[in-house]
C-alpha cells in the first residue's frame, strides 16, 4: 500500500480538500485498496478542528466526502508515509526543517510540492484561499484536481507498476 500525506499550513483548507480529492480520484480508478492518504498542517493553529466551512462547501459541490480534523505533522509521519506533498514553498521548507530538527533522514523524492505533478508550467504553489472568498476555494479545487490527477498518473506509471 502506498501512503500519501498532504500538508498545508493549518490543515483546514487545502490539505483536507486534497485528501478528499485524492480519495475520490483513487476510487474512480479502482485504486482505493492500493493507496491511502491523510493530511496535516505545519502549524498548531487548528488542531482538532474540522475543515473550514468553505472547504466543506467546495467538497459538497464536487461530490467529495470530507472526514478530517486538523492535526500537525508528526515525526512518525516521515516513517509512515511514502510521499509527503506540500501545498507551497513555505510548507515545503517547514516540512524539511521539521524533519531536520528531529533528526529524520529523508529519502530522495519523498517530500515534494504537489504542483510538480500538474504539468502546466504554472507556479508550483497551491495558493492559500483562507483569506479570500469562495472563488479562491473553487480555484484551489481545480488546481488540486489537476495536480492529483497528475500524481495518480505518476504513481500508476512508477510505484504501482512495481506492486
Amino acid at each position: 500500500m502506498i501512503k500519501v500525506l498532504f500538508v498545508c499550513l493549518g490543515n483546514i483548507c487545502r490539505s483536507p480538500l486534497a485528501e478528499a480529492v485524492f480519495n475520490h480520484l483513487a476510487k474512480q480508478r479502482g485504486l482505493q485498496d492500493r493507496l491511502s492518504c491523510d493530511s496535516a498542517g505545519t502549524s498548531t493553529y487548528h488542531i482538532g478542528e474540522p475543515p473550514d466551512e468553505r472547504t466543506f462547501e467546495v467538497a459538497e459541490k464536487n461530490g467529495l466526502t470530507l472526514n478530517h480534523l486538523g492535526r500537525q505533522i508528526r515525526a512518525d509521519d516521515f516513517q509512515e508515509f511514502d510521499y509527503i506533498l506540500a501545498m507551497d514553498e513555505s510548507n515545503y521548507r517547514d516540512i524539511l526543517q521539521f524533519a531536520k530538527n528531529r533528526g529524520v533522514k529523508l529519502r530522495d523524492g519523498r517530500v515534494v510540492k504537489l504542483r510538480k505533478f500538474e504539468n502546466s508550467g504554472a507556479n508550483l504553489d497551491v495558493p492559500d484561499p483562507y483569506y479570500g472568498g469562495m472563488r479562491g476555494f473553487d480555484q484551489v479545487y481545480d488546481i488540486l484536481n489537476r495536480s492529483i490527477t497528475g500524481f495518480l498518473d505518476y504513481l500508476e506509471e512508477h510505484d504501482l507498476k512495481k506492486e
